[in-house]
């Protein structure tokens, strides 16, 4: 079986019987893990080499394909959805709180758009996948939108146990990176060009950025606030979610471009995204 969803309410859906035969010496690598798991699992020491390596492989896809199916299916309720809101607004928080550790100045005056995802898992017993839900505004002639609600999906296959949750923040900084996020998906490195965030006061005199990146991308993991390279992660439009949010549908590129009113539930987010922003442009 495999389980569904990421939070409280995820279920356990039946895959099928998986029985694979461990190489010698893998047993008690993968003891805690359910057995009908096991194929998902990344085994270390003298597993994944030889003849077995493409077997994993493509055990690995398989996997990584029904964790993202499942997800899918898990509908989100409306309190789900204010909860990850929420979660956005208490990451940014967090991180801006410190300020010889945070996003710098110059690239907050930059920023057209921000986007905030609480808890992006990787590597939760699946082939080094990734796999997370968040929420994006942009800048406005006006302020900043009323938010949407992105996926971000990805793996390395880079067999691992054990799942590693890191709150995930990126910036757009410029029309470019704005037109990305406003597409139905797309792919960092590959269609989208990314770089990892300087951080800092010493990020402060960065410019590297400018040249060629549309996105930048950060990181806190274990209370570690870094750049992090994404190449190869895919964001997606939820549009299921946005839909229950707003309890009606409304096309991505309106929202973004703020002709659609903020909800209640969400003023608090976008008041910190403002609060930041104006902050760094006063002191320019």
């Amino acid at each position: 079986m495999l389980r569904s969803g990421l939070g409280k309410r995820s279920k356990w859906v039946p895959l099928g019987p998986v029985t694979p035969k461990l190489p010698n010496g893998c047993a008690n690598t993968v003891k805690r893990v359910p057995p009908s798991q096991r194929s998902c699992v990344r085994v270390k020491g003298t597993c994944g080499k030889g003849k077995d390596m493409d077997m994993k492989r493509v055990l690995a896809s398989i996997c990584l394909s029904f964790l993202l199916a499942s997800t899918a299916l898990a509908a989100s309720t409306r309190d789900d959805l204010q909860a990850r809101m929420d979660s956005a607004k208490t990451v940014l928080d967090q991180i801006m709180a410190a300020k010889d550790n945070s996003i710098p100045s110059n690239i907050l005056r930059q920023a057209t758009c921000v986007a905030v995802v609480p808890s992006l898992v990787k590597g939760a017993f699946l082939v080094g996948a990734q796999y997370g839900q968040g929420v994006v505004t942009c800048r406005t002639g006006h302020g900043w939108s009323a938010p949407v609600f992105i996926r971000m999906a990805g793996g390395s296959f880079g067999f691992q146990i054990g799942g590693q949750a890191t709150d995930l923040i990126l910036v757009a900084v410029n029309e470019r990176g704005m037109q990305d996020l406003l597409r139905d998906k797309f792919k960092i490195g590959g269609d989208a060009s990314a770089a990892a965030g300087p951080v800092g006061r010493a990020g402060q005199a960065s410019t590297d950025w400018k040249m060629n990146a549309e996105l930048l991308s950060y990181s806190r993991a274990k209370g570690i606030f870094a750049g992090i390279d994404l190449d190869g992660t895919g964001v997606s439009q939820n549009r299921e979610d946005t839909e229950i949010y707003y309890g009606a549908p409304h096309d991505f590129d309106s929202i973004l471009r703020g002709d659609v009113a903020v909800p209640p539930g969400a003023v608090p987010f976008v008041r910190e995204v403002a609060r930041f922003f104006v902050e760094a442009k006063a002191n320019h």
